[in-house]
């Protein structure tokens, strides 16, 4: 297993570190001044100055940062800054945090200088190179590898119908061989194995004649499916004529045409997942007390990444090589991609998303009062939004312990 964990790991922190990059690189570009750039969280394994910027990696592997020196603005001439009891409010002490690098806060560098455009492509900058790996990856593994095709050549046959103590023959055991190809089930021929799983589900449980080729030869054998129980997709349990085979995985090489179409899917899944989301952590959490067996389209955290990611570099099936494995590893580190993608686009602080909702209304706040002859009302004053922005570091930070303990305690199997 170990082998894909490091795989995993080393290609998130390679994709954050990039992700960071695309911050600071037009930070820098616009006049920003950027203080730090950090691999990791933690202690200070490594740090060099250099550019007005600390360069460095940490001891925890869980992520990265850039600083972007004055992220929020000063408070306006109507803008509160102190409690009733003469204290400083939340938002004024982070402005003040914000503005200890300058010695004096309307000093050029500052981020909340930059017009709004610029500071939405500082903040678009990060999530969209996130974006290009996973369509990259997307492109290696569609046209170097090729993408897995479910093939009318059989690759297993099931000696039992279940797994129950008494065996009782599955009804293609010794009838149909490993390395047999489907010609034709019924009287229906079939192309694809979507074809095979159709025709026996039409036939139902009548004894059936199928054409099989073995060595170069075509036969008709005789298979009579029997009702068996087993759960869905989505976790349901179905019953459904079953005969015990399993078809070989063929690599189709595609080309880069096929790219956006993969991208588009894998885009649209994300965020079905994501609007999800508060469900899909209820049924995990719930099955702690419970116990019942999560769904395999359960939502993981970073436990259940680094298991899949184990999972695929230690499985021994047949027919399932070097190739397959990698393929398969550059496709769940372009999920992830597309994930922090997406995930950082929602428009909430902390999130990118959120900076740059803070920038598309102060943009059109400008435009508004332009077009009125009215005066610039100047930057929007995101430092207003902080209760809101650690509600959602509390939900992040529930979400990512309660997926640790329940990918630990109740793993998908």
């Amino acid at each position: 297993m170990l082998p894909g964990i490091v795989f995993m790991i080393v290609g998130l922190v390679i994709s954050v570190a990039i992700h960071e990059l695309g911050h600071l690189i037009p930070a820098k570009k616009f006049g920003a001044k950027v203080s730090q750039y950090f691999v990791g969280f933690g202690p200070t394994l490594w740090s060099v100055h250099k550019g007005g910027t600390e360069w460095g990696i940490k001891a925890l592997p869980l992520g990265g940062f850039v600083s972007i020196a004055g992220m929020l603005p000063p408070a306006g001439s109507n803008t509160p800054t102190t409690k009733k009891d003469g204290s400083l409010t939340l938002a004024q002490e982070a402005r003040l945090q914000a503005a200890q690098e300058f010695d004096d806060p309307s000093q050029p560098g500052a981020f909340w200088h930059l017009p709004a455009r610029l500071k939405m492509i500082v903040m678009f900058g990060g999530p969209v190179t996130n974006m290009i790996i996973s369509v990259v990856l997307l492109a290696v593994v569609t046209v170097g590898i090729g993408l897995p095709n479910l093939s009318t050549t059989i690759s297993q046959v099931a000696r039992c119908v279940d797994n129950a103590q008494t065996c009782t023959p599955a009804p293609a055991s010794g009838i149909i061989k490993p390395a047999d190809t489907i010609i034709s089930w019924g009287a229906t021929p079939v192309h694809t194995w979507q074809d095979i799983q159709q025709a026996i589900v039409d036939g139902g449980t009548a004894p059936t004649d199928v054409v099989v080729e073995r060595n170069n030869t075509r036969q008709t054998l005789t298979v009579t499916p029997v009702i068996r129980e087993s759960e869905d997709g989505s976790g349901h349990v179905v019953a459904k004529p079953f005969v015990g085979i399993g078809p070989k995985i063929e690599r189709e090489l595609g080309t880069l045409l096929d790219v956006p179409q993969q991208a588009w899917a894998m885009a649209t899944g994300t965020v079905k997942i994501l609007v999800r989301l508060p469900v899909k952590l209820w049924d995990a959490a719930a099955t702690l007390v419970t116990g019942e067996k999560r769904s395999p389209d359960s939502v993981v955290g970073i436990v259940g990444i680094a298991d899949v990611a184990g999972s695929i570099s230690a499985t021994d099936a047949q027919d399932y090589g070097f190739w397959d494995r990698l393929a398969d590893l550059l496709m769940l580190l372009a999920g992830l991609n597309m994930t922090l993608f997406i995930f950082n686009m929602i428009p909430l602080l902390p999130l990118d998303g959120g900076h740059i909702l803070g920038a598309i209304i102060e943009g059109l706040r400008r435009h508004i009062a332009f077009a009125r002859g009215k005066p610039d009302p100047g930057p929007f004053d995101t430092a207003r939004l902080l209760p809101l922005s650690y509600g959602v570091i509390l939900f992040f930070v529930f979400m990512t312990v309660l997926l640790t303990v329940v990918d630990i305690v109740n793993p998908i199997v």
